[in-house]
Parts: C-alpha cells; sequence; structure tokens
C-alpha cells in the first residue's frame, strides 16, 4: 500500500528549492515518487511538497541520497504520513 506524505518547510528561496527539486524528477520516478510542490501565496518562504510513494523506507533513503536534505531550508521541517483507509 502506498502511502502520502506532506513535508512543510520554511525555505530561503522557493524557486530556487523548486528546481532542486525538479532536477531530481527522473531519480524520484525510478523509485515509484509522485512529487508535487506548492507555495504558500500569503507566506512564499514556505513551501509544501506532497509524495505519493511505495512506503517510508523509500523517503528515507531518497532523501538521504538526494542534494536536497538541507539545502534552502531555514529550519526543521514538519512531516506529516498519511495511510489511506
Amino acid at each position: 500500500m502506498s502511502i502520502t506524505i506532506i513535508i512543510g518547510a520554511n525555505v530561503k528561496d522557493f524557486e530556487n528549492r523548486l528546481q532542486l527539486f525538479n532536477e531530481l524528477e527522473d531519480q524520484r520516478q525510478e523509485v515509484g515518487i509522485n512529487f508535487s510542490a506548492f507555495k504558500n501565496t500569503s507566506e512564499p518562504h514556505k513551501s509544501f511538497a506532497i509524495w505519493t510513494e511505495p512506503s517510508k523506507q523509500v523517503l528515507f533513503d531518497f532523501q538521504t541520497r538526494s542534494a536536497i536534505q538541507g539545502s534552502l531550508i531555514v529550519k526543521q521541517p514538519i512531516i506529516t504520513f498519511l495511510e489511506g483507509v
């Protein structure tokens, strides 16, 4: 069963962070991650990403090996795991 993850983060520059995420699209597709990025329109330094993937472990493995892990993030992101019922 797949899992949906919402990641909310305060970022220095949303456009730069989005570019970094977009550059990793092929790698995400290889491991079965579907990804959408969102910007808070009233607070543009707040970004959200919604991931759908096979398991939590896929996210942990991907984040560990990708350059995105900490790039441009101002403080610890809030990560919410959702499972369909």
